[in-house]
């Protein structure tokens, strides 16, 4: 059996402006943006870059989902209820967490070296909660 997470559905309020911080804060990379006129929404999907295929799931990519309803618009910014929803693997912890400083993403944990990595906690455009992680080397998601 082969399978992977193709795709994790992120509740956004705009989607202009969660391309641009996608695209420009953290470097993804715009993979589709397409209308769907039968349900008037788009179907837009980024990726972190350099999504290699010795990653263990190489085609995971977020596909950014405007609320639709009220149910789904009080979810924008805590979609794991306060903890910590997504974990952005990379390659040189520290080149892209001063990258970051510097587009002030707003860090709420600050560096931390762990048995498994280098590891702080930043927020999306909208509150949620992201590791910043670099696994040590033979880590199952390490990239290097």
């Amino acid at each position: 059996m082969n399978q992977s997470i193709a795709h994790m559905a992120l509740v956004v309020k705009d989607y202009d402006e969660a391309i641009e911080f996608y695209t420009k804060k953290l470097h993804f990379t715009l993979i589709e943006d397409t209308y769907q006129p039968e349900q008037d929404k788009r179907w837009v999907i980024v990726a972190p870059p350099n999504n290699s295929e010795k990653s263990i799931a190489p085609k995971t990519a977020l596909l950014l989902a405007r609320a639709s309803s009220p149910l789904q618009e009080s979810f924008i910014g805590n979609q794991a209820g306060g903890r910590v929803f997504m974990f952005l693997s990379t390659d040189d912890f520290w080149r892209d967490y001063n990258d970051m400083l510097s587009k002030d993403i707003k860090f709420k944990r600050e560096p931390k070296v762990t048995d498994y990595g280098t590891v702080a906690v930043f927020e999306d455009l909208y509150g949620n909660l992201w590791d910043l992680v670099e696994f040590v080397p033979g880590h199952p998601f390490s990239l290097q």
